[in-house]
């Protein structure tokens, strides 16, 4: 490849799909950022001893979360008592993924309008966040997705989520 750039160890340069700007990927973990890496890559994502979860080991997301009566706290900023089923979290979810995959809506309107978490009101921005911070399954899914990326449903204690992957 005629590229000049010199990365440091275990790291490739990779163009977005959805934006056409370069990013970086972790070769051993598959994590992405926006910025060009000065230290060798972390060949593993959990863990270890020592390092902060800091640079490659934090993303930023947006979330829509559809609690159930199942759920942690089945209450919400929209309902006070919330008495749907866990499949009927799951068919609201489904249609909201499929709005966002046809764009018929925005992730950013459908959070706002439809998301039991607080988040809702900043379009379902989570801001960015490290290794160790949310319940596995979330974190799993999320360190998971590429930028742009739209997750699956994500079960949680807190609910069915989607998730996309802002940076």
């Amino acid at each position: 490849m005629p590229d000049t750039e010199q990365l440091p160890e275990g790291w490739e340069k990779r163009t977005s799909r959805s934006t056409g700007l370069s990013y970086y990927l972790n070769i051993h973990t598959k994590e992405s950022q926006w910025d060009q890496p000065t230290e060798p890559a972390k060949k593993s994502a959990s863990g270890g001893s020592g390092s902060a979860g800091e640079g490659p080991d934090e993303v930023q997301c947006l979330h829509l979360l559809v609690k159930h009566k199942g759920s942690r706290r089945p209450s919400s900023w929209r309902e006070e008592n919330i008495t749907r089923t866990k499949e009927e979290a799951q068919m609201l979810l489904e249609v909201y993924r499929n709005k966002i995959v046809n764009n018929q809506a925005t992730f950013d309107e459908l959070a706002r309008s439809y998301s039991d978490c607080s988040s809702a009101k900043r379009g379902g921005d989570l801001g960015k966040f490290g290794r160790g911070q949310m319940q596995p399954p979330f974190e799993k899914a999320a360190f998971a997705l590429n930028v742009g990326q739209l997750s699956e449903i994500v079960d949680t204690d807190s609910g069915l989520h989607i998730i996309l992957r802002k940076a």
